[in-house]
């Protein structure tokens, strides 16, 4: 985690200033000040009389602290403090989603839990069906927000119900948006249009870009040395998508790695042993030794080193690009035009990608603690600064900008609520607000915003880089998210009996054999022989499993429909 730099910490110290006058001035104390006093969530915001010490692991992001701030000290959770009387304090930290799940794993085993934390679907049902976790059903009725209900319904009940282990809520879940799940193609237009090629359609199409761009001398040294397409070492994304994972890729022949599928007679199959898998992985392997994909790939430590350097033209990611790492492509090369399409297609031309789950990550609390409604408060005040309904929003929102960085990236749970369909909603929305068919001040407080930095893009073009990267994120990402697909749908199978067992050796095992397949380490032929050893050491008993692990779909009425 960076620190923050000289200038941006005087920059900084200002908006900080303001902020907690702002939050003095309004009365902060009181709780219900910055809610707007409204009086059914005078619990969701009402402040400790007495402070309350929530002790919490951290999963930080790459931030920037102003001189003085620590990651657990700093402007966001001494606002936070100031709001809720909640003191925060970090138990552990880690700096990615793989250290910090294992981390959890140590602390379950050791029986030393947090007082609140995030934890996945596997962690979850262990700590719930073992009674290591509070009820929160009575703590939700009581102290949920008016926005943050709002949000669980907008689910249909289906984020609710994921959270809950016989009828008892065991966790705060966040909302998986729709549009999180498809992968897209991201290339440099203006490499595209300098060499006169059309936009991207199918694999074919892929190939040929990356290969005219490499070949161009594009960047003027002399070498042909623009590379090849970056690869995230996990090759494709399980759930949570991420950039440069080659999930398209595979959908594009019918293939899901990592995802539980129907297979021909309705029964779960798992994606990453179907034959449509194999044909992927010799198209990868083929671009492998033509450099169509980076390859360094394996020996990176941040794949996405190679768009911020404007040393790669097409990427594979997801609709919020812009933010990162675009945002840094455009700082070092203010002259980058990137642009976002569907592909690849497949054979019958038609973008195939999966559906999303209702959630994938849960804000839980230990048995036992003393006030399990704080993580909850805590959860109501960060999402209202997320959807910039705190009057405080703005303030907050110019000393991250000041420091180079995103609000979110400071919370301090990494859990995000927002509506399923948002990113399509607010596209379109903001939309008709720029061509004049909507009055910008009917807007609710977040698109509104997208509307202000959509405005200041267009007068002042790359000036003031959070409003390209969100403007262009749902300007870009969000039309293409409108785009017609083909929606396979995932199964998604609570773990097993054998799952406990052999899961995480069935993984590595996979996640090896496709690594050297792709690299060459193997032919592609090992596939078959990889498949029969999945089959025989664990694979066969888990699919039997899997058809009675199924997560269950709210019914009709619980969903309101």
């Amino acid at each position: 985690m960076r620190h923050g730099r000289r200038g941006f910490a005087r920059a900084a110290a200002a908006w900080l200033a303001l902020l907690m006058t702002l939050s003095a001035c309004k009365g902060g104390g009181s709780g219900e000040s910055v809610s707007g006093g409204n009086a059914a969530d005078r619990l969701a915001y009402e402040k400790y009389e007495t402070p309350v010490v929530l002790r919490i692991p951290h999963q930080f992001s790459d931030i920037q602290l102003p001189e003085g701030d620590t990651s657990e000290n700093n402007f966001v959770t001494r606002y936070l403090t100031e709001q809720t009387g909640i003191a925060i304090r970090y138990v552990w930290e880690a700096p990615n989603d793989v250290q910090y799940a294992s981390k959890i794993d140590l602390s379950i085993r050791s029986g030393d839990l947090p007082d609140a934390f995030v934890v996945n679907r596997a962690q979850f049902l262990e700590l719930a069906k073992s009674g290591q976790l509070e009820d929160l059903s009575d703590v939700y009725g009581k102290y949920a927000s008016q926005l943050v209900s709002s949000l669980y319904d907008a689910t249909k009940g289906k984020a609710l119900q994921e959270a809950s282990v016989d009828g008892k809520l065991y966790g705060f879940p966040n909302i998986a948006i729709e549009a999180d799940s498809p992968v897209y193609v991201w290339v440099r237009q203006d490499w595209l249009d300098r060499l006169g090629l059309p936009a991207p359609k199918d694999l074919d199409d892929i190939a040929a870009i990356v290969r005219a761009f490499r070949d161009a001398d594009l960047d003027g040294n002399g070498q042909k040395d623009t590379a090849g397409i970056p690869v995230d070492r996990s090759l494709v994304y399980a759930e949570k998508m991420g950039n440069n994972g080659l999930n398209g890729v595979f959908a594009a022949f019918g293939a899901f790695p990592k995802r539980w599928i129907k297979g021909s007679k309705g029964q779960p199959v798992y994606g990453s042993v179907q034959p449509e898998a194999k044909q992927a992985l010799a198209l990868l392997a083929e671009w492998y030794r033509d450099g169509i994909i980076d390859p360094q790939f394996m020996l990176r430590q941040d794949s996405q080193d190679l768009v911020s350097a404007n040393e790669a033209g097409l990427f594979f990611g997801p609709w919020w690009a812009p933010y990162f790492p675009l945002s840094k492509s455009i700082s070092s090369d203010t002259k980058a035009e990137w642009r976002v399409y569907a592909a690849p297609l497949d054979a019958q031309g038609r973008f195939v990608t999966t559906d999303a789950p209702a959630t994938d990550r849960y804000l839980v609390v230990r048995k036992g603690y003393a006030h399990p409604e704080a993580a909850l408060k805590l959860l109501n005040a960060f999402t209202r600064m997320e959807r910039s309904r705190d009057p405080n929003s703005d303030a907050l929102l110019e000393a991250t900008e000041q420091l180079g960085t995103q609000l979110r990236n400071y919370y301090p749970f990494d859990l995000l609520l927002d509506r399923p369909d948002a990113v399509e909603t607010r596209h379109d929305r903001l939309v008709q607000a720029l061509d004049g068919k909507i009055d910008p001040e009917q807007l609710d407080p977040e698109t509104k915003r997208l509307y202000e930095d959509a405005v200041s893009e267009r007068e002042s073009p790359r000036k003031n880089m959070d409003a390209w990267s969100s403007s262009q994120a749902y300007l870009l990402g969000g039309e293409a998210s409108k785009t017609p697909m083909k929606k396979v749908e995932s199964l998604y199978v609570d773990p097993t009996p054998t799952m406990a067992l052999k899961w995480e050796q069935l993984q590595t095992l996979e996640q090896e054999t496709y690594a050297k397949i792709v690299t060459g380490g193997l032919p592609v032929d090992a596939f078959d022989a990889f498949v029969q050893k999945w089959y025989r050491e664990g694979g066969s008993q888990i699919t039997a499993e899997a058809a009675s692990s199924l997560r269950t779909r709210p019914s009709a009425e619980a969903a309101g429909e």
